[in-house]
C-alpha cells in the first residue's frame, strides 16, 4: 500500500512525546514490511525538509504554529488522491482531513484532553483547545471515521463523543525491548525516586515536590531525578526551591534513551503524577527495566499499572496520600522486589510488533472497504 500519514511532528523533533515514538515505531515496523509510507509534518530548526528515517519517507513542511493551514496543500502537492489509505495522527488540534482528503481515511487517537486541558494552559487557549477537540469528534464520529486508540480509557473516551465501538481498534503502545531490558546496573544504595518524560503543567510534577517534604522525615536519605524538558520548568524549579527541596530534586534536563535506561535501573520506583494519559509510555519503559510505577489514578495510568501488581495507584492531586505510600513502599525493599518481577511480565506483553500487525489489519481492513 501507499500510505500517507499526518502528524505535526515526527520522531526527530525535539519536541518530540510519546505520539510520536508511537508513530515511528509501528510505521517503520510497516514500511519494512514492504508498505510506502510518507510522513508529512512540520519542520525544525535545522531539519532537512525531506529525508527518510527508518524507512519512512519524512516530508517537513511548516512552522509547528501554524503547520495545520498548509496541510490541504500539501497533501495535494504529494499526490493527494492517489494513496491508498490516509491516516491523521489526531494530537490536540485537529486537521479535519475528512474534508480534503479523498482516499479511504483512518485516525489515531492516543488521548482526548477534555476537561485536562485546563491543568495546561491559561482559560482563553484551554477553551480554544477543547472546543476544537469536542467539534472535531463529533465531526469524525459523524463520518464514521475509524480510528485506533491506545488504551481502554481512550476508547470509552471516544465513545462518550459519539464513536460507535466497532469504528474503535486497540493497539497498545509498547517499548523497545532491546533497549528497555534489566541491564545488570544496580539500584541505588539510598532511596532514588524518578520522573520521566516532558515538563508540561499537565503533568503536576509538582504534586511529588509538595510531597517530599512530609516523606523526608521519615526517609531523610531520599532524592529524587526529574529528567526530561518542557515549558513547565521553570515553575517546577520554583518550587522546588520554595520547598527548601533544592539539595533534594535534581533537574537533569532532556536525557538520550541510553542514559534514560541506565537510571530506570537505578531508581527504586517510577513517579507518573498526570491528571490524564493515553496509557503512559513512560509507565511500560520502567516496567521493561524491572522498576515498579507509582501513580495518578487517571484514565491512562490506571490501564498502564496493575495496581498492587505492578506499581501503585493514589487520588490525583493528593500529595498527602502519595507521601503516605511512598513512606510505606520506600520501606519495603520486599514489596518493591515483587512488584519489580511482576512488571518485567507484564511489559514483556506489551510488543510494538503486535501494534503493528493491529494497526495494518485496520489500514487493509479500511483500504479493502473503500473508507
Amino acid at each position: 500500500m501507499r500510505i500517507l500519514v499526518i502528524n505535526w511532528q515526527d520522531r526527530c523533533n525535539p519536541l518530540a512525546g510519546g505520539a510520536e515514538v508511537h508513530l515511528h515505531e509501528v510505521f517503520s515496523r510497516i514500511a519494512r514490511r514492504g508498505h510506502e509510507v510518507t510522513l508529512l509534518c512540520s519542520l525544525f530548526d535545522g531539519a532537512a525538509a525531506e529525508e527518510t528515517v527508518d524507512g519512512i519517507r519524512v516530508v517537513r513542511h511548516g512552522s509547528r504554529s501554524f503547520f495545520n493551514y498548509g496541510v490541504p496543500r500539501m497533501y495535494r502537492r504529494l499526490g493527494g488522491g492517489a494513496f491508498d489509505v490516509v491516516v491523521e495522527d489526531l494530537n490536540k488540534v485537529p486537521f479535519f482531513s475528512p474534508l480534503f482528503v479523498r482516499e479511504p481515511l483512518v485516525g489515531i487517537g492516543h488521548h482526548l484532553f477534555r476537561t485536562s486541558i485546563y491543568h495546561e494552559t491559561n482559560p482563553a487557549v484551554a477553551s480554544y483547545i477543547f472546543g476544537m477537540e469536542w467539534l472535531a469528534l463529533r465531526f469524525y464520529a459523524r463520518r464514521r471515521i475509524p480510528f485506533v486508540v491506545n488504551s481502554p480509557s481512550t476508547l470509552e473516551d471516544f465513545v462518550d463523543h459519539g464513536f460507535s465501538r466497532d469504528a474503535l481498534t486497540i493497539a497498545y503502545l509498547a517499548v523497545n525491548h532491546d533497549l528497555f531490558r534489566p541491564t545488570g546496573v544496580g539500584k541505588s544504595p539510598t532511596p532514588l525516586l524518578g520522573c520521566f518524560g516532558r515538563l508540561k503543567r499537565y503533568k503536576s510534577i509538582d504534586v511529588l515536590l509538595r510531597a517530599l517534604p512530609v516523606v523526608l522525615v521519615q526517609v531523610p536519605p531520599l532524592r529524587v531525578v526529574i529528567a526530561g524538558e518542557g515549558d513547565d520548568r521553570p515553575r517546577l524549579e520554583r518550587v522546588t526551591k520554595d520547598l527548601g527541596l533544592d539539595g533534594v530534586v535534581q533537574f537533569t534536563g532532556f536525557i538520550s534513551d541510553e542514559a534514560k535506561v541506565d537510571l530506570l535501573q537505578r531508581i527504586w520506583w517510577k513517579v507518573a503524577t498526570s491528571v490524564k494519559e493515553g496509557w503512559g509510555l513512560t509507565v511500560t519503559e520502567a516496567n521493561a527495566c524491572g522498576t515498579p510505577v507509582i501513580a495518578s489514578d487517571v484514565p491512562g495510568l490506571r490501564d498502564a499499572v496493575r495496581d498492587g501488581e505492578t506499581g501503585v495507584l493514589f487520588p490525583y492531586g493528593d500529595s498527602g496520600a502519595l507521601a503516605a505510600k511512598l513512606v510505606r513502599l520506600l520501606r519495603d525493599p520486599g514489596e518493591r522486589e515483587r512488584m519489580s518481577r511482576n512488571a518485567l511480565t507484564y511489559a514483556a506483553t506489551f510488543t510494538w510488533d503486535n501494534a503493528a500487525a493491529t494497526t495494518l489489519e485496520v489500514l487493509e481492513r479500511v483500504r479493502r472497504g473503500g473508507g
